[in-house]
């Protein structure tokens, strides 16, 4: 994210560009209903021409409305925010409802009545250049493949392959051979199609049975004939892990595995999946260790306890100001007592796993008993108003 200009104390605004696909996922937890965006976007306007006659036609202008409604569409690379008009213009009405399609390399000015901690971090991660190193992965069977880039806000399934593969016989080895080859020269091209390998941190190449190491032999092994040398210059960067398929959902094996961990260790993602890995095992183990839903996160953090908070950023989109607040609270609280706050991107698969178990846990400094005592019929609410 490029940021153009920040009044964020005085003026409460911020003038930005989205740059990258992650960018606008980040707006889109970012901006709120009752949030002012100015932007330009074309819209179809009438006028009368003149010879008398009314015309319409489709003008580009700059118009800034008050969100009513924000949709993130992902396969487009479009954020949607939509709303009344607030601004002064000769060709569209105030109060007139308009979407404007907030899109890449586009700037545009968000303004809030009170920008709240969680939004201002998010913001100024998405404005840091350092944050922004992908991981690629490439999570393949026989026959199945997902070319993969994983962001510090969303894994991004950049290719799905699906070929037909012979099975291997005595009497047609060859036609199966045959296949594998043609199967990882796709896989290889989408890869080459997908991956900025000096920008890359690592590539993860995951699989059951040997699938991964033969494609990584075939990978290098084209790489030499095509004399492609910042591939071959990347090969310390290839780590190759187990997987149970070659479904996109296995990555969260691959950062269970020590490979993975170790190769991803400073990953966003790897840090949240070993969160998620400690707050299940702790529940199992120690359930008074650990706790999730809101009522008793609350209650552990009253009793000074939590030592790590893991939080979706699903729970800071609801619509529900007060929701939205209660769980920004949280965040800042737990900090404040020194705790550790990560905020799942819920466009990971991490993130899914800990929306599905309420979108808020905790992982606890000291065993708190109490916690049984209590209620846990919200446990089922918290997910609702995301």
């Amino acid at each position: 994210m490029k940021l153009i200009r920040q009044e964020i104390k005085t003026l409460q605004y911020v003038e930005i560009e989205p740059q990258e696909r992650a960018d606008l996922w980040a707006l889109y937890n970012v901006v709120h209903r009752g949030d002012r965006v100015r932007a330009s976007t074309v819209r179809r306007v009438s006028f009368e021409a003149a010879t008398g006659t009314s015309v319409s036609q489709r003008i580009t202008l700059t118009l800034e409305i008050q969100v009513d409604k924000i949709d993130f569409d992902v396969a487009a690379d479009t954020l949607h925010v939509s709303g009344p008009v607030i601004s002064i213009n000769k060709h569209v009405r105030k109060g007139a409802y308009h979407t404007l399609d907030l899109e890449l390399r586009r700037p545009l000015k968000l303004t809030k009545e009170e920008w709240d901690s969680v939004s201002l971090m998010a913001l100024q991660e998405a404005c840091d250049p350092v944050r922004r190193a992908d991981v690629g992965a490439v999570v393949l069977q026989e026959g199945l493949a997902n070319i993969c880039l994983i962001t510090e806000q969303m894994t991004l399934v950049r290719q799905r392959l699906e070929t037909s593969i012979a099975r291997k016989r005595k009497d047609s080895a060859s036609s199966h051979e045959k296949g594998l080859a043609k199967f990882y020269a796709a896989v290889y091209e989408a890869m080459e199609r997908h991956f900025d390998y000096d920008a890359l941190k690592a590539i993860v190449v995951a699989s059951p049975g040997f699938v991964g190491e033969d494609l990584i032999k075939y990978v290098f092994d084209r790489a030499v004939k095509d004399e492609n040398k910042v591939l071959v210059k990347s090969r310390s960067k290839f780590v190759r892990v187990h997987a149970s398929s070659g479904h996109v959902h296995a990555l969260n094996e691959v950062l269970r595995s020590p490979a993975g961990m170790a190769q991803l260790a400073d990953t966003k993602f790897a840090r949240e999946a070993a969160a998620l890995e400690t707050l299940f095992k702790t529940l199992n183990d120690d359930s008074y260790r650990a706790c999730y839903g809101l009522k008793h996160v609350t209650f552990a953090l009253d009793q000074n306890a939590i030592g790590t908070l893991l939080v979706s950023d699903s729970r800071f989109r609801s619509d529900d100001i007060a929701e939205r607040k209660a769980y920004v609270s949280l965040v800042e609280r737990v900090r404040e007592a020194a705790g550790s706050v990560l905020i799942f991107s819920s466009m990971h698969q991490t993130g899914k796993q800990l929306d599905d178990f309420t979108g808020v846990a905790a992982i606890l400094n000291f065993p708190v008993p109490e916690l049984e005592d209590i209620d846990d019929s919200d446990s089922d609410s918290d997910t609702d108003g995301a």
